[in-house]
């Protein structure tokens, strides 16, 4: 198999980005160099090693999902006031939060640019299918900022949301990589609902990791969404599993004027979502959503050395300890 990792960490090396003004090209380099598990543009490259079409091809679209997960991640850090990203100081933090916003922009706009590599008719298809999901990522951060505020939300509220903020863009990642290699319409679909499925899993993860990860490996603040009155699986599984006075005191915890230190939250939090079962039945969610996503993989029209490369990918995102 592919080194997909290795192959485009060596493309964006070689990516040459503009280093003036120093102000607005600094903070992308430091960002983009800071690593993480570039899922996102590994995802591109398989999707087109699997329909058998030339891994290089792709390049290009993998960058381009990369600056826009980027480009997200830099506001994002800006809205949660986060203090650290992949372990390092986040771009606001070393800068300015002028500086996260225009190169958060910057780089929006280079992840359209870096899709001009393809003839114009793939161009624009490409260029549709990120527009229509950067939307879509919008849409879900702004229903995550709701969220914070909003007293009453559901569980199923909570999952359109990460399939808006998080899911859709790993369905994107490998439907960039369905379109490069000129596959149906029926299998892009296809391996654009298994990355949907994936990503609503890993999502899951993410929160679960968010509160019981291990804070020398998880690269941001642990419990960072606890401190933000972030209502993840986590909060939704104790609002169903919950006696009422656990429920009542989840939801006084998560009052943003409750006098309480981050750390005693924190704890407090955490002590309710292993009382509750809530820790266990976000794993078991998680299980579901990734047998989901190799049902719809099953369905594929594609060798079943290929088809145990992306049930291999999957398995090792969803038992990833950070």
């Amino acid at each position: 198999m592919p080194n997909f990792n290795e192959l485009f960490n060596n493309y964006l090396q070689s990516s040459k980005l503009k280093k003036n003004p120093s102000g607005l090209y600094e903070p992308i380099i430091y960002l983009l160099n800071l690593g993480g598990k570039r899922i996102r543009p590994m995802l591109t490259l398989m999707a087109i090693d699997v329909f058998g079409c030339d891994i290089e091809r792709g390049l290009p679209s993998a960058l381009s999902i990369e600056l826009f997960h980027n480009f997200t991640l830099a506001h994002d850090d800006i809205m949660d006031d986060a203090p650290l990203r992949r372990g390092q100081k986040t771009v606001h933090e070393k800068w300015s939060v002028n500086t996260g916003i225009l190169s958060g922009d910057a780089m929006l706009v280079k992840a359209y640019q870096s899709l001009e590599a393809y003839p114009d008719e793939l161009f624009t298809k490409l260029a549709k299918l990120l527009s229509k999901t950067a939307i879509e990522v919008c849409e879900g951060q702004q229903y995550d900022v709701d969220f914070e505020t909003k007293k009453e939300t559901s569980i199923e509220d909570y999952l359109k949301m990460i399939k808006l903020k998080t899911a859709v863009l790993l369905g994107c990642a490998l439907k960039m990589g369905a379109y490069i290699s000129e596959v149906s319409e029926n299998e892009a679909q296809k391996i654009y609902d298994f990355g949907v499925m994936l990503g609503m899993a890993f999502q899951i993860q993410d929160d679960y990791l968010d509160a019981f990860g291990d804070p020398k490996n998880f690269g941001k603040q642990l419990g960072g969404d606890i401190i933000e009155n972030k209502k993840t699986i986590l909060y939704h599984k104790v609002l169903l599993l919950g006696s009422s006075d656990q429920i009542i005191q989840l939801q006084n915890l998560f009052e943003t004027n409750k006098k309480i230190s981050k750390e005693d939250k924190i704890l407090a939090v955490k002590e309710l979502f292993k009382e509750t079962g809530a820790a266990e039945a976000s794993q078991n969610l998680l299980h579901y959503y990734t047998k989901e996503a190799f049902n719809i993989l099953d369905s594929l029209e594609i060798n079943l050395e290929k088809k145990q490369q992306l049930i291999d990918f999957a398995n090792q995102l969803m038992q990833r300890k950070v």
